[in-house]
């Protein structure tokens, strides 16, 4: 698990084809990897990835085919930017929120403009994502925790502060720039329950009223 408050900005140096997979080798930047070891997770602008291989300043992570086609990876080059962020331990603070790693899918960056210091971004989200996302809600965005502004009918729209934009890869986004997008956990498992009730999610009202006549408290 990780929190979505990235440690620091990496690089990626190589790729290195496997058969179908590929191994990536990234330049840990600020990170401090004297604490990290073989087998541990560190997300990768919000993918969890597992070290196979560790340097000094660098470490190397194998990505399957399935996550190739199902996130930004496979469209990295060497030389590009990643956010980084290694996992949650159990005594850390919880400075953003619950993140799993797992991308749900890749939304489109459309435009951003200046909002006194910050700017704000605005993100087309694939139909079948759009659902879990709620105003004020959070969303992992690049593995980047963040609150949404506002929601459109094609997407939602981010506020990014200069202390986020200075600390991640946000300050190169461009747009038409595709982003990994993890919704937020409890919105899957809310949908999961209801299914399993053998109720219909996106029909359902999901208003305070109508859940505690369901049986939820």
């Amino acid at each position: 698990m990780f929190t979505g408050i990235i440690q620091a900005v990496g690089t990626l140096r190589q790729r290195q084809r496997l058969g179908g997979d590929q191994r990536f080798w990234v330049a840990a930047g600020a990170l401090d990897l004297s604490d990290v070891q073989l087998g541990d997770s560190i997300a990768v602008s919000g993918v969890c990835l597992t070290v196979v291989s560790l340097d000094q300043d660098r470490f190397a992570v194998d990505v399957s085919l399935e996550t190739l086609e199902r996130s930004i990876l496979g469209d990295l080059a060497p030389g590009a930017e990643v956010n980084l962020e290694k996992a949650l331990r159990l005594a850390d603070r919880l400075g953003g929120h619950l993140v799993a790693g797992h991308v749900d899918g890749v939304g489109i960056l459309l435009g951003a403009q200046s909002s006194g210091r910050s700017q704000v971004y605005r993100v087309q989200v694939p139909q079948e994502l759009r659902r879990y996302i709620a105003a004020k809600g959070s969303i992992c965005v690049d593995g980047i925790s963040l609150t949404v502004n506002a929601l459109y009918s094609d997407g939602f729209s981010l506020n990014l502060i200069p202390h986020s934009l200075a600390q991640t890869t946000a300050q190169s986004w461009k747009p038409g720039q595709r982003l990994n997008l993890e919704v937020d956990l409890l919105a899957r498992y809310l949908e999961r329950l209801m299914v399993d009730r053998g109720e219909s999610a996106v029909e359902s009202c999901l208003d305070a009223a109508s859940l505690a006549a369901k049986g939820y408290s």
